[in-house]
């Protein structure tokens, strides 16, 4: 449905995007799939691998695919359920020219000459800082020498997405990086409407929307909106809180009778959790309280304990409320390090940080099949966190370090960030700064807004933004929003 090349230098990406005419039968949620694949013979090289053919996609390849996932994910109307694949390759490659940058450029290019209806179109770009100067896309050799490292999306009036590391920048400087990268990505979002305006795509396609019954929404809010409220303001645990709601929704559905039609039933669910939805959000932004009996600025209960593990050479057990990570960290020689392959290079690291989010963590049966991209991209924002304050390359160990979640409730991969930071001190890895991290919250209605600290899961989901920061006592280690 659309197709674009990008090019910067002699670095080539093709962006491609095809979405179903009709949405499945019964499809209640978004179905969208992005993948970033970069093609060994676009740096003139061949796969090591056994097959000499590219496989599954590597943890940068999925790192991309989630910065280019999440910054497109918002731009789809609520009511659109038909199934859009979003496909980036790397075709030809370019010593300095650091194609990720790029690709969320290429993917939402792709969806502006499309017929597919987005409802704003998008660009991504790096900022990095050389000798106190922003540089927008800056090449390797000038990254470097940059203290700073972030990636933005947007569109030409909202910031979309920010991820990226530093040398404990100051907030301020932060902002400015915001700032330059949103100049940058006005410039590039102008450029998709040239390019749309000149292939006579304005037009976006009529699509089915589903069904919806607003006289059976309203019985449903009449009924259950006020024990919704006394459900979301008692200040339960979370167990005890998914219980009352689940059993609510039985009352309500025994409310409503068995002579619901068929299509109707299954919007029983999507009203009730609207219902949700808004009732816990009128409560935080009306009462100042929240779903846990906190304000809005409290921090949940804190407990930590190190070396109580006998055999693993650190580990640390970090709680947080209902969030809770046992770390251990593994010393190793050079042998142990890590190979780090790209299209690009191959090279190998020091330190190595896995992020493991097994179903019992929130209460639940699902099938073990691997590591998922979400683990994937928590591990890394921990990791680049951490390694900050690393010792230098003279440091001769290679370190791991392996997070178990074994309670979740909220705001895992920042518990990782401290059960690291602990586990690492207590192998005796010469850390220079203790490291921590907390995920930031906010609900916006109108002008009325609520900034929540250490956010619970639920708050996540209920929430309009999910902002994670790291840091020591003196800057900011990491960010991902």
């Amino acid at each position: 449905d659309g197709a674009v090349t990008v090019r910067q230098g002699n670095c080539i990406l093709l962006a491609t995007v095809v979405a179903n005419k009709e949405p499945k039968p019964g499809q209640g949620f978004f179905p969208l799939s992005v993948d970033y694949q970069e093609k060994f013979a676009s740096a003139g090289r061949i796969p090591g691998s056994f097959f000499k053919r590219e496989a599954r996609l590597n943890d940068y390849e999925i790192l991309t695919s989630r910065l280019i996932d999440r910054a497109l994910r918002p731009l789809f109307p609520e009511d659109y359920l038909c199934e859009v694949q979003v496909l980036v390759s790397l075709i030809s490659s370019d010593d300095e020219v650091m194609p990720d940058s790029l690709a969320c450029l290429a993917a939402s290019a792709a969806l502006a000459v499309s017929d597919i209806p987005i409802q704003e179109i998008i660009s991504e770009v790096r900022v990095g800082r050389v000798n106190g100067e922003m540089i927008i896309n800056p090449t390797r050799s000038q990254m470097a020498n940059s203290d700073f490292e972030f990636i933005i999306a947007a569109t030409d009036k909202n910031i979309m997405m920010v991820e990226g590391e530093s040398n404990e920048c100051q907030e301020e400087d932060l902002v400015k990086a915001i700032e330059a990268g949103h100049a940058a990505i006005k410039e590039q979002v102008k450029a998709q409407e040239q390019l749309r305006d000149l292939v006579g795509s304005n037009t976006k396609r009529n699509y089915t929307k589903p069904y919806r019954n607003e006289e059976l929404n309203e019985k449903i809010t009449a009924f259950a909106k006020d024990k919704m409220y006394g459900i979301s303001s008692s200040a339960s645990a979370k167990h005890e809180r998914s219980d009352a709601y689940a059993a609510l929704k039985e009352e309500v559905v025994t409310f409503l009778g068995e002579d619901v039609p068929d299509e109707d039933k299954a919007l029983i669910g999507l009203y009730f959790g609207d219902l949700q939805y808004y009732v816990v959000r009128d409560m935080i932004l009306n009462d100042r309280k929240r779903l846990d009996g906190r304000s809005t600025e409290d921090i949940r209960q804190l407990a930590m304990e190190t070396d109580l593990l006998p055999t693993p050479h650190g580990c640390a057990l970090f709680t947080r409320g209902e969030t809770q990570s046992l770390t251990t960290v593994t010393l190793g020689t050079p042998l142990d390090e890590l190979l780090v392959e790209s299209a690009f290079k191959s090279d190998y690291t020091k330190f190595i940080l896995h992020y493991n989010f097994p179903p019992f963590s929130t209460g639940e049966v699902k099938m073990m099949r691997g590591v998922g991209r979400r683990e994937v991209g928590h591990g890394n924002l921990a990791m680049r966190s951490l390694k900050k304050m690393m010792p230098g390359s003279d440091y001769p160990y290679t370190v791991r370090v392996v997070s178990d979640i074994l309670e979740s409730n909220g705001s895992s991969s920042m518990a990782t960030v401290c059960a690291g930071s602990l586990a690492l001190m207590d192998a005796g890895v010469p850390l220079k700064k203790h490291v921590s991290g907390v995920a930031m919250g906010l609900i916006k209605k109108g002008d009325d807004f609520a900034i929540l600290t250490d956010i619970l899961g639920d708050e996540d989901h209920l929430g309009d933004m999910d902002f994670k920061v790291t840091g020591t006592r003196d800057g900011i280690c990491g960010v991902q929003m």
